[in-house]
């Protein structure tokens, strides 16, 4: 169980929830926001321009949907429903494969379709964003696109070892990408949003065979660590903050916890934290060897935010939970908005404000807001 709040975490959480809500939030209400297509810019740059836009992705208007869902009914956001509800037309309107199904990867800077690849990680994002959607506003054609997104899911995607296809062509052809990581665990989460607000054994099943098969198939033995392609491929490597975001996705779900995953997951916890994790700064390392030597030291703000999220459900880590609160704070936010990468020095590496980004800060800072009670 987690410790008693102190008084000086609360005072931090508040600062940070200042700054997401009349900083950032509003950043995708305004210069972030392509009013001709009535879709979110892909990213702005440090004085809040968008840059010249090249394509937008359904997967960047998924998660900006999940963003404002999920503040829909929060004080001061009257917005959010209104902003909701566009992102949800928009979705459908520029992404939805009305020939073949399921939902494009792209459009160009002017509407059209770009990439019409079908990928797991789009599709993932769609099915978290509109179940947390429906569950805001209980509109029924909300809860159709989300079961059209699990079905499609299902038919198309699905391998016969409870894996996934990582990209499929727009027909459904396959391109033999095999199963990945990174959407896979979208997916979970996918799944854990879908339960979280209805019953459904169908989905329940599927959660329990990719859990199963992730264990199988992307668990490595030896460190317990979750692995970004399937053991045996050539070139493997691991992400600390990834180990983080499955801690936190199998330990908050009673379903989960106590799983074959969850016990490796708990291991690769401490092994992510011992290997990429800095003691003096808290910064979180981007890519590891199995070994533990750093194979792309930059340091991401999402990471950081999967690692401090995921300590809110570890035991007796009050004092770590602040002190990586004030890193994030320190490092990452600043008066215009965030960094969204910094070197191996900690130096900014990259200035421009993905999209994409406020996601991950709006699923901290929740976790945060929980463990606070």
């Amino acid at each position: 169980m987690p410790d008693a709040p102190s008084s000086a975490l609360k005072p931090q959480l508040n600062a940070v929830l200042t700054h997401f809500n009349d900083l950032i939030v509003p950043l995708w209400l305004g210069p972030g926001w392509s009013a001709d297509l009535a879709l979110p810019f892909e990213a702005l740059d440090a004085d809040h321009r968008p840059l010249p836009p090249q394509r937008y992705r359904a997967m960047a208007c998924a998660r900006q949907l999940y963003l404002f869902a999920s503040l829909i009914g929060e004080p001061d956001a009257a917005f959010a429903e209104e902003r909701a509800a566009a992102l949800f037309r928009s979705l459908q309107r520029h992404f939805r494969d009305a020939e073949h199904g399921g939902w494009i990867y792209s459009i160009d800077a002017h509407g059209k379709p770009l990439d019409q690849r079908k990928d797991l990680y789009t599709h993932a994002f769609i099915i978290f964003a509109c179940a947390h959607y429906w569950a805001k506003v209980r509109e029924p054609l909300v809860e159709s696109v989300l079961n059209a997104a699990l079905e499609v899911v299902a038919e198309r995607f699905a391998t016969s070892d409870g894996l996934y296809d990582a990209i499929l062509e727009r027909d459904w052809s396959s391109l033999k990408s095999g199963p990945l990581q990174n959407p896979l665990m979208h997916l979970a989460e996918g799944f854990l949003a879908t339960l979280a607000v209805r019953e459904d054994t169908h989905v329940q099943s599927a959660l329990l065979a990719l859990t199963t098969a992730m264990q199988k198939h992307f668990i490595d033995r030896q460190h317990g660590v979750m692995l970004e392609k399937p053991l045996g491929a050539v070139d493997n490597w691991f992400e600390p903050g990834h180990q983080f975001e499955w801690f936190f996705l199998l330990e908050s779900s009673d379903l989960l916890r106590g799983t074959p995953l969850h016990t490796s997951l708990t291991r690769a916890f401490a092994y992510a934290e011992q290997m990429g994790v800095d003691k003096s700064t808290g910064a979180v390392t981007g890519m590891l060897a199995l070994d533990g030597t750093a194979r792309d030291a930059t340091q991401r703000i999402w990471a950081q935010a999967e690692y401090l999220r995921a300590l809110t459900l570890r035991p007796d880590s009050e004092a770590l939970l602040l002190r990586q609160l004030q890193a994030l704070q320190q490092r990452f936010l600043h008066l215009k908005g965030w960094n969204e990468c910094l070197d191996a020095k900690g130096k900014v590496s990259r200035r421009d404000m993905p999209s994409t980004t406020p996601y991950h800060l709006a699923t901290c800072y929740r976790g945060l807001v929980e463990y606070l009670g």
